[in-house]
């Protein structure tokens, strides 16, 4: 037998080996957007994953911020060259879709996490919040607090990522039939910092103005920085924000925020990473995966600290 009918050979051999046997290890990545503590929550829970799985081994990476695009590219590129055999991936823009494609085209598969890319039909599951019926509750929460012809002014996440926009849509839906009047939306990119200059131009623009909106966890703690830096009492303005973290606890309990949404990262991501290594070992998967949402206020943040 010739070399090349050899390798010829072990290539077909492979070819209908079909899906990883449930003893077989599994070689996963495991990419999310950028450092914050919502995606170090979701990598905490894939390495509990790998540690309660022996034979789930699992390759780590996560891009510098928000709109780190050709980061999220290059880290797909690379665990592909690796060899692993499924991506859970948070991705930060749909234009990463093609080098998704290139992936699945080696053989992996892909399981999305947190927000989706959007006609894209490459995924083998979505593990997320249900974006919009979550941003619907912090609109009803909103519903309750405004009445007509009051001001709100919105933070949003990166406009073009279907997540966040669904986050703003939904809540704009869950106000029903109170006629708040939108007064400027402002790109945060999720970050701290352009939430509190994003809140002081609101709040200098219209000075009263009744309610703030941050679709992303850091502007919100970023506003609740901007009402206490302009001297604004607790109950002359509304803030509801959005995931519940970096910073939120802290003003919630000042009596500044008075609500935001929680998702939960670390379900999430079990839920994605368990999708993906069944999916890897032939087992039938559901294409969509809900892990949940829920109203946190200052009487009731505990339960979810």
């Amino acid at each position: 037998m010739t070399l090349t009918r050899l390798l010829g050979g072990l290539a077909l051999a492979a070819a209908i080996a079909g899906p990883a046997a449930a003893a077989d290890t599994v070689k996963i990545g495991f990419i999310t957007k950028f450092p914050v503590p919502f995606f170090a929550s979701m990598e905490d829970a894939a390495k509990a994953y790998a540690a309660a799985n022996p034979g789930v081994e699992i390759t780590f990476g996560q891009g510098a911020s928000a709109t780190d695009i050709e980061g999220q590219i290059a880290l797909i590129e690379s665990m592909v060259t690796q060899g692993v055999q499924g991506i859970a991936l948070t991705p930060v823009d749909p234009t990463v879709a093609a080098a998704l494609d290139r992936a699945i085209a080696s053989g992996v598969k892909v399981v999305l996490m947190d927000n989706n890319i959007p006609d894209w039909e490459g995924r083998t599951a979505l593990a997320t919040t249900d974006n919009y019926n979550a941003g619907k509750i912090a609109g009803a929460h909103l519903r309750t607090l405004l009445k007509d012809g009051d001001t709100l002014g919105i933070l949003e996440g990166v406009p073009g990522v279907p997540s966040l926009d669904d986050r703003v849509n939904g809540m704009l839906e869950g106000l029903g039939d109170v006629k708040v009047e939108v007064v400027g939306r402002f790109a945060t990119n999720c970050t701290e910092e352009l939430g509190i200059s994003g809140a002081e131009d609101l709040l200098t623009k219209n000075p009263d103005l009744k309610a703030i909106y941050a679709a992303c966890g850091p502007p919100a703690a970023g506003a609740a920085q901007a009402i206490k830096n302009a001297g604004i009492a607790n109950d002359a303005i509304v803030l509801v924000g959005f995931d519940f973290c970096c910073g939120e606890a802290e003003a919630l309990a000042a009596g500044i925020e008075d609500a935001t949404v929680a998702q939960f990262p670390t379900k999430m991501a079990e839920l994605g990473v368990d999708a993906l290594v069944k999916s890897i070992r032939g087992e039938k998967v559901s294409s969509l995966i809900d892990s949940g949402a829920a109203l946190v206020t200052p009487d009731n943040m505990a339960d979810f600290q």
